[in-house]
């Protein structure tokens, strides 16, 4: 299973976000969650997850605001699931504290924490995506929210009133292609880590002295 633990950076000094946040998180991924989204020690949010993709989403969606530090544990949380999150252990939850702490002292403010060696390879291609976002202009964002919520690249060029070919150049100069085809390559990988994952130890799973 796969834990997420966003810290809210400056809290001291800004605004409190994590009700607003929680509330908004629940109702955007609260059917691809295994229990609902909690607030933990104060200026936390924390959430439970089997569904990679999801986390991908929530990873990306996290650390482009700026205003969380997010930690991903991947490993066992032992069960039964009690109803709320804030009682549930296992070494997800302790990989997830592990990787928000690490992820306050980085830059993107992300990191990953599993049993599995090849843990630091997958952070550090998420690292690689979140980089680029970030040097993500406000026109290619403009383009990019527009796209993912399902506009076609000729109704975004009507909309902004600009040329399609405009956009295609904004999308390339963006890399939102090459973003949107990662994603569920590395929702893949962070599946990988998790050794009790159906898809991990699948007939797909890589096996030692395959290619």
């Amino acid at each position: 299973m796969i834990v997420v633990t966003a810290d809210q950076v400056a809290s001291r000094t800004r605004p409190d976000l994590t009700v607003g946040e929680r509330a908004r998180l629940q109702a955007a991924y609260g059917e691809r969650l295994l229990l609902p989204v909690a607030r933990n020690a104060g200026d936390e949010l924390q959430l439970l997850s089997d569904d990679s993709r999801a986390v991908v989403d929530l990873v990306l969606e996290l650390v482009r605001s700026g205003d969380w530090s997010v930690g991903v544990g991947v490993g066992e949380v032992l069960a039964p699931l009690p109803a709320d999150i804030r009682e549930a252990s296992g070494p997800a939850f302790f990989a997830a504290r592990d990787a928000v702490e690490r992820a306050k002292k980085s830059t993107p403010r992300f990191a990953i924490s599993a049993a599995s060696p090849d843990a630091p390879h997958v952070e550090a291609l998420f690292r690689l995506a979140l980089v680029l976002r970030e040097r993500r202009s406000p026109e290619g964002w403009e383009v990019y929210d527009r796209l993912v919520a399902g506009a076609r690249q000729t109704d975004i060029a009507e909309d902004l009133g600009v040329s399609a070919p405009a956009i295609s150049a904004r999308m390339k100069s963006a890399n939102i292609r090459a973003e949107l085809d990662a994603v569920p390559a590395l929702a893949r990988l962070l599946e990988l880590l998790d050794p009790d994952s159906s898809s991990a130890t699948g007939p797909d799973a890589p096996t030692e002295g395959r290619p």
